[in-house]
C-alpha cells in the first residue's frame, strides 16, 4: 500500500480507502462484508469511511461494521483510521438532519454506540447547511474533538468559499480542519470547476475523493451499452439509465482503449487519474467482494500517468464536457 500525507497534518492515509456507503447494509451477506474488510486490512487499507445513514437501512452499515470490529479488529484499533459523518436525513422530526449542534453531537453518540467505538478518527459535517450559522456547525465538530469523541474534524460537500471560511473558524477554535470529502472523477470535475480543489490546496488540507468511478460508470460493466440486472443503474437509486447516452458510451469506450494501452482496466485508469493530483490524499472505493477490491487495488501497481497520457485523456473528456 502507498500512504499519502493528509495536507499539512501528521496523518498518513492509504491511497485507496474503503467506503462502506454501499455493500455494508443489511442487504449484503455478513460473510461477504467480513471477507471484504479482512482483505482490505490485509492489503494495507487502514482507512474505513462511514456515515450515520449508510445502509440500507440507515445506521446498518455502522452496526454491521461494529459487529465485525468486535469479532476481528478490536486488537488493531490503533492501526485503523475510522471516519463517520452526519448531515443528511437520519431520523424523523426537526433534529434529525442538517448542521445543528443538537443533531451533529447526538448523531455522533449514536454512531459510536452502533460501532462499539470510544472515538472516531475523523467526524465530518456531511453537507453545508445554509440555514445554520457555520460557527454552530463547526463548533459542534470542535466540541466532538475536545470531548475525545473524535480526533480530527472534516467537512464534506462544501462549496469552496464555505471551505475557506470553515478553515478560519476551526483554526480560531484550535481544531484545524483535516480533510474535505467530495465527489471527484473523470466524469465529475465539479471540485475543479467550483474551486474546491484550489481551496483545499491553498488552506493546507487534503481532498478525499468519493465516487471516483462515477457510481460504476467508469468500469467495464456498461461498455457493451447494456444495463446489467444487478448493477447500480438497474436499481436506479443514485445512477439512472439516462446517464448512459451514446455520447457518454463513446467516451467510456475511448477511455477503456487508453486504459488497455497502459495495461489497466477502465476502473484502474479512473483511480490513477484521480490520484494524479497531490492535493488528493485518497480515493474511496466500495467493493461487492474480495475480487473487486483486489482489482481496484491493482491500480496502484501501474506507474503514474505521463503527460502524453494525461493529454490523451483530456482530449477524450473534452467531448464529455462539451456535451
Amino acid at each position: 500500500m502507498t500512504y499519502r500525507r493528509c495536507g499539512r497534518s501528521g496523518v498518513l492515509l492509504p491511497a485507496v480507502s474503503l467506503g462502506l456507503w454501499h455493500n455494508f447494509g443489511d442487504t449484503t451477506p455478513p460473510a461477504t462484508q467480513r471477507a471484504v474488510l479482512r482483505r482490505a486490512f490485509d492489503r494495507g487499507i487502514t482507512h474505513i469511511d462511514l456515515a450515520n445513514n449508510y445502509g440500507p437501512p440507515h445506521g446498518s452499515a455502522e452496526s454491521n461494521f461494529g459487529t465485525l470490529f468486535a469479532q476481528d479488529f478490536r486488537p488493531y484499533r490503533d492501526e485503523l483510521f475510522v471516519a463517520t459523518k452526519a448531515g443528511y436525513d437520519m431520523w424523523p422530526g426537526p433534529y434529525g438532519e442538517w448542521g445543528s449542534r443538537k443533531y451533529l453531537l447526538a448523531s455522533l453518540d449514536q454512531s459510536l454506540e452502533r460501532m462499539g467505538l470510544d472515538y472516531v478518527d475523523v467526524f465530518y459535517s456531511h453537507r453545508f447547511d445554509p440555514e445554520t450559522p457555520l460557527e454552530e456547525t463547526l463548533g459542534a465538530l470542535d466540541s466532538a474533538v475536545r470531548q475525545g469523541k473524535a480526533l480530527y474534524a472534516g467537512i464534506s460537500n462544501y462549496p469552496a468559499d464555505r471551505h475557506r471560511a470553515a478553515v478560519e473558524i476551526l483554526r480560531d477554535l484550535g481544531t484545524p480542519l483535516l480533510i474535505h470529502q467530495a465527489p471527484y472523477s473523470m466524469l465529475n470535475r465539479t471540485v475543479e470547476d467550483g474551486g474546491v480543489l484550489d481551496a483545499v490546496g491553498d488552506t493546507g488540507c487534503a481532498l478525499i475523493a468519493y465516487s471516483p468511478l462515477a457510481q460504476g460508470l467508469l468500469t467495464d460493466r456498461y461498455l457493451a451499452g447494456e444495463v446489467p440486472g444487478d448493477s447500480r443503474m438497474a436499481i436506479g437509486h443514485f445512477l439512472k439509465p439516462e446517464a448512459l447516452g451514446q455520447r457518454r458510451l463513446s467516451v467510456l469506450r475511448a477511455l477503456d482503449r487508453l486504459a488497455a494501452d497502459r495495461g489497466q482496466t477502465l476502473a484502474q485508469l479512473a483511480l490513477s487519474w484521480v490520484l494524479r493530483d497531490p492535493r488528493v490524499v485518497s480515493v474511496l472505493v466500495g467493493a461487492s467482494g474480495v475480487a473487486q477490491l483486489d482489482q481496484n487495488l491493482a491500480a496502484l501497481e501501474a506507474g503514474p500517468l505521463t503527460e502524453a497520457e494525461l493529454a490523451a485523456i483530456d482530449e477524450v473528456l473534452e467531448a464529455e464536457r462539451e456535451d
